[in-house]
């Protein structure tokens, strides 16, 4: 039963009482017959208070057994049937927690054990967290896109008004934002990749798959998945900005068109290896949300993800070097001796796919997968022997 705030008589004695105020002592008198108590309180911000509402609730009430769970369902998810809002933490007693585990199933939650009651802080804190796993990959993609922003902005505008005397300030709402949509879209696609090929060769350096990655490593790759969605929304924002700009361009009647073979093929190359690889990237974002990759096998979600990845990788660089073409050996694309963007955005994809290459040579892939299956040198002895023994194997075979 709910126990209600500022109630004049505490509730009879009952196997669970539930509590849902802010604070425990803002309740009427604490029951002293119950034998599990159920905090379900949430705090207004972090660090409101030095202790949790649940260790605290344990000290008013000694003899009953307390635990934290409950306080981040949504009453919008139970009215909607939403199954994703409908996944319960719980952290206390174990004789307790049990109880109020089957409660939750068989009001149709899933519940997530989170150990004891030392834990509740932490789950105090989940329904106060706003987009955690995303500010990383926020903080890349408005870097970036700030960087390249004002890149472009002095080589393009800058250089156009203070060499030519010549006022292009309006490209920058359509022309210059599809430079920077793709030129962003690839590297956060490329940071996708790149932490498992860094994973690679640590475990090949290291010659065991059971030590932990270092915490930046770690962190990265928990991150992926929110790389590459926003690399794809980048990419769906140039397929749009590529769509609006040539209407928004002056038709040339004055100056006669000449027919090039070799430009009529780059130009089909482009819009092919654009096409192809913008169609794989929408694949990998459809197999990414939980609805469609549960339905998929491990083995069919990894060469999704991985396979066909990388594939959209190789595409997309590709379509980038076709794009810049003999660009690079002009003076003319050097403004101010900086480098044009299509060069800058083609050093992450091009190592991570130089990388990625190294790791599927049969050489290095050999060991690569039976550390991966369990197999570890010996320690400590062995391991430089081991590591030794493998980078001169691998260097003879290249």
């Amino acid at each position: 039963m709910l126990h209600p705030l500022a109630s004049g008589d505490g509730p009879e004695p009952e196997l669970m009482v539930v509590y849902g105020s802010r604070r425990p002592h803002s309740c009427g008198p604490l029951p002293e017959g119950a034998q599990v108590l159920v905090d379900l309180s949430n705090n207004l911000k972090k660090g409101m208070y030095m202790e949790a509402n649940a260790v605290y609730l344990q000290r008013l009430v000694p003899k009953a057994a307390v635990v934290k769970g409950l306080n981040t369902l949504s009453t919008w998810a139970l009215q909607n049937g939403l199954l994703a809002g409908r996944q319960v933490y719980l952290c206390g007693n174990n004789e307790a927690k049990r109880d109020v585990a089957e409660m939750a199933t068989k009001l149709g939650l899933t519940v997530v054990d989170k150990g004891s009651l030392s834990a509740a802080k932490e789950v105090e804190d989940f329904p106060l967290e706003l987009f955690p796993e995303w500010r990383m990959p926020l903080y890349v993609a408005f870097g970036l896109s700030a960087f390249f922003f004002l890149y472009l902005v002095i080589r393009d505008v800058i250089y156009a008004y203070v060499e030519n005397d010549e006022d292009i300030s309006y490209r920058i709402m359509i022309s210059l934002a599809n430079k920077i949509t793709p030129v962003v879209s690839l590297i956060m696609l490329s940071l996708c990749y790149l932490p498992g090929a860094i994973a690679g060769f640590l475990q090949l350096y290291r010659g065991t798959k059971y030590r932990r990655f270092p915490n930046w490593l770690d962190r990265w790759m928990l991150c992926r998945k929110q790389l590459g969605l926003l690399a794809l929304g980048f990419a769906l924002l140039h397929a749009i900005y590529t769509l609006i700009l040539p209407g928004s361009r002056l038709k040339n009647t004055t100056t006669p068109l000449y027919f090039d073979n070799t430009s009529a093929w780059r130009t089909d190359s482009l819009y092919a290896l654009e096409i192809l690889g913008f169609f794989l990237f929408v694949l990998l974002g459809l197999t990414s949300l939980p609805s469609v990759g549960g339905t998929l096998s491990w083995r069919e979600f990894s060469f999704v993800q991985s396979t066909l990845g990388y594939l959209t990788l190789f595409l997309s660089t590709a379509h980038c070097y076709i794009y810049a073409w003999d660009r690079f050996l002009r003076k003319s694309t050097y403004k101010w001796y900086t480098p044009p963007d299509s060069m800058l955005c083609l050093i992450v994809p091009s190592v991570t796919l130089v990388l990625k290459l190294i790791l599927v040579l049969p050489c290095v892939n050999r060991p690569l997968m039976r550390i991966r299956q369990g197999w570890e040198c010996n320690r400590p002895q062995d391991e430089m022997a081991c590591t030794s023994g493998k980078v001169s194997s691998v260097l003879k075979s290249i």
